[in-house]
């Protein structure tokens, strides 16, 4: 069986920057999947991201892109480029587009490689979801969950949400009530 796995990228901490992360908590949180399928709160793991991305056959991505739309445009992407850059912001971070690159080079990348990404208004510290992000989050759910019907995966909606530690249900309450 084809192993899935939904990747959720960014930092909760920076506004719309934690869109990825917030998407991956919540499908988690109400959605149940069959055992092939595993949701990983990426955050800004970089490197570390690498097991896995190896580990899936067909991986989902989650993020905060600026593509240069509308502030809260949703723009689905197969196929996510693999190459590696030389630009960081710091010494000890890996940018995703190199973990894939590495993976590539590993010949160890997944066969299919979907990213939903969402234009960011802001990334601000401290600060919620900007409203044109946080008014897009249903239909970036809605365009996961299709994808994942095209790959064969049928999640249910679970009765009652899974936990989640108290930070992040505090931060879904603020931008999702």
């Amino acid at each position: 069986m084809e192993q899935i796995i939904i990747l959720g990228l960014g930092n909760i901490l920076y506004g719309d920057e934690g869109f990825g992360v917030l998407l991956a908590q919540r499908l988690y949180a109400h959605w149940d999947f069959p055992e092939n399928v595993e949701i990983v709160d990426g955050g800004t793991q970089g490197q570390t991201l690498l097991t896995f991305v190896e580990r899936a056959d067909k991986l989902l991505v989650l993020d905060a892109v600026d593509f240069g739309l509308e502030p809260g445009e949703i723009l689905l992407r197969d196929n996510v480029p693999a190459y590696v850059t030389a630009q960081k912001i710091g010494p000890h971070q890996n940018s995703f587009s190199e973990v894939m690159g590495l993976a590539a080079l590993r010949g160890t990348a997944p066969n299919h490689c979907t990213l939903i990404g969402v234009q960011p208004a802001a990334m601000t510290l401290a600060a919620p979801l900007s409203t044109p992000v946080s008014e897009s989050f249903e239909a970036a759910q809605d365009k996961a969950l299709e994808v994942l019907l095209q790959w064969g995966v049928a999640p249910s909606l679970r009765a009652q949400p899974r936990h989640l530690s108290a930070a992040v249900l505090d931060t879904l309450a603020q931008n999702y009530a």
